[in-house]
């Protein structure tokens, strides 16, 4: 896993799930390569964002889902 401090400057079109409330609050997705998936905080388009492997998004997504985050709904 790596970073990138500016997310805007990853040349992805940023996606979110359907399932995102009307406040924005949310984590969005952008393909990077073909072995890389950009993720970042939809509040804050400027700032950080992680750079995941597919198999490392897939286990994060499945954490997000079962509710390992703790007051993720």
């Amino acid at each position: 896993m790596s970073h990138v401090d500016d997310a805007s400057t990853l040349p992805v079109t940023w996606w979110k799930s359907s399932a995102s409330g009307a406040q924005g609050d949310c984590v969005e997705f952008g393909i990077v390569s073909t072995a890389t998936i950009a993720v970042r905080d939809s509040k804050a388009p400027h700032g950080p964002a992680l750079l995941l492997g597919y198999e490392q998004t897939a286990a994060f997504v499945a954490a997000a889902a079962s509710g390992q985050f703790g007051g993720l709904q």
